[in-house]
């Protein structure tokens, strides 16, 4: 038995971990890598595996650093089932169509301002996509289910979006069973709308996220607040205020706290726009799901069974491309949230091409920002950035909320591990920049943890 780690190994994105038991293969994970556009192209391009050798799929959750290389993964050759949850399985439908579309349609804009060269493809299309639906299968959460005839699989709730999952994969070979635990991205206590990450099982090998490894989260009681005096301010000087955020889960809960400000009287009285198709199938598949709610939003749902509670009265969910280019000549102050999360693709690259440079507007950061992607870029600071091929000056005022974060921080990490600490053979520390992932590395050491390391991509762990 042993691991082989493709994608998130010393960087966030871009999540592949290959598990070999016997002749089998198992891959834990196929997400698109995002950074550098050049970058970004010929890694997600290229597979760095065999896909006819793949056997079976499991897949943590519908984030597309998670999921959306599945598609290229079908079309190199993959036949096997990819296994998620039954809310994964419900949000790739609509996060892998639209993950397509965005990659043709930027290839189409790009190629249309190509002075010369060969046409960009892109990297697969919607009928890719498609054609991968076919291969996900949705479980139930603490269902065991064979993925292998020597490999089983068990979901518990990770807290971190719907449907996301960590898995238990217990692996046989001989007489000789290895349990491995994968945490997938883990998510905070208390935030609203879904159930707390679900306790670590017991395990021999542990692979853990670190994307915060490094870091404590402000109290998400400080986040309301300054949601609430941005928007005040970006709209007190007449401004738009446009939010980069992922169609899924991010973008539900800032409109979650939008609704409860606007009910409140104490947001300004100006347009709110969420600029995704996506976002709207997904309000769906949340209304079809509720054994992922709190029980806080399971009381407020079961008030209001036509989903409000992700809505309110000056809120428009754009659906028509036509829709989406009439924010660019809308006069006056608005509220733009539009994916994707680190303006690497979609529509938000475009209200930030008519925005970044006029100071009365706001771009407002929610979520994390990769090294290397255009969110970052911004948020660190850049003067000038290139977006979709033009270079702009950076002059709207660029500000962050960290406490929205859906990742577990320093301490949710460590606490969830700690149980456990004393019984694991090894940790894997994966999904964070070096720093963030070394410093969580030092502190899973400090629990006890035996054995603790940091893989590099390519690198090969038996498990013994």
């Amino acid at each position: 038995m042993e691991l082989t780690f493709w994608g998130a190994a010393q960087t966030v994105t871009g999540s592949q971990h290959l598990v070999r038991v016997g002749n089998h293969q198992v891959l834990l994970d196929c997400g698109l890598f995002q950074g550098r556009r050049a970058d970004t192209y010929e890694i997600n391009q290229t597979l760095p595996f065999d896909a006819h050798n793949i056997d079976a799929m499991v897949l943590s959750h519908a984030h597309i650093d998670h999921s959306g290389n599945i598609p290229s993964l079908v079309k190199n050759g993959f036949g096997g089932t990819v296994h998620c949850t039954l809310a994964t399985e419900d949000l790739c439908k609509a996060m892998l169509m639209d993950s397509g579309k965005i990659q043709e349609e930027d290839a189409n804009f790009l190629n249309r301002r190509r002075r010369s060269g060969p046409p960009i493809e892109p990297i697969y299309t919607m009928d890719d996509a498609q054609a991968a639906l076919e291969h996900i299968h949705g479980e139930d959460y603490f269902k065991p289910f064979d993925v292998l005839d020597n490999a089983r699989v068990t979901f518990g709730d990770a807290g971190h979006m719907l449907g996301s999952a960590w898995e238990l994969i217990e692996l046989t070979e001989g007489d000789r069973t290895t349990r491995l635990c994968f945490s997938g991205d883990l998510g905070r206590a208390n935030l609203p709308i879904l159930r707390d990450p679900q306790p670590m099982p017991e395990a021999d090998y542990l692979i853990i996220e670190s994307t915060y490894g490094d870091r404590l989260h402000p109290s998400i009681h400080d986040a309301v607040p300054e949601l609430r005096r941005a928007m005040q301010d970006a709209v007190r000087r007449g401004g738009k205020v446009v939010i980069p955020s992922f169609a899924v889960e991010r973008t539900q809960e800032i409109v979650y706290y939008c609704n409860e400000l606007v009910a409140r009287g104490e947001l300004p009285r100006v347009p709110f726009f969420v600029d995704s198709p996506l976002a709207v199938n997904v309000t769906e598949v949340f209304r079809k799901h509720p054994e992922c709610y709190d029980a806080e939003t399971t009381a407020a749902m079961a008030k209001d069974p036509d989903g409000n509670v992700f809505g309110f009265q000056n809120l428009t969910y754009i659906h028509r491309v036509e829709e989406s280019k009439a924010l660019n000549t809308l006069p006056g102050a608005a509220v733009i949230i539009s994916a994707s999360g680190m303006a690497e693709n979609g529509r938000v690259l475009h209200h930030l091409r008519n925005t970044i440079e006029d100071p009365k507007n706001m771009v407002l950061f929610v979520s994390y920002q990769g090294e290397n992607t255009l969110g970052r870029r911004i948020l660190d600071g850049s003067r000038h950035v290139h977006i979709l091929g033009d270079e702009f000056a950076v002059r709207a005022e660029v500000r962050r909320i960290d406490a929205f974060s859906g990742h577990a921080d320093r301490n949710d990490l460590l606490n969830w591990v700690k149980p456990q600490a004393h019984k694991l053979k090894k940790v894997f520390v994966v999904h964070g920049e070096i720093a963030s992932s070394n410093a969580l590395a030092d502190g899973l050491r400090g629990l006890g943890v035996r054995d603790v390391v940091v893989p590099e991509k390519g690198s090969v762990a038996p498990l013994q």
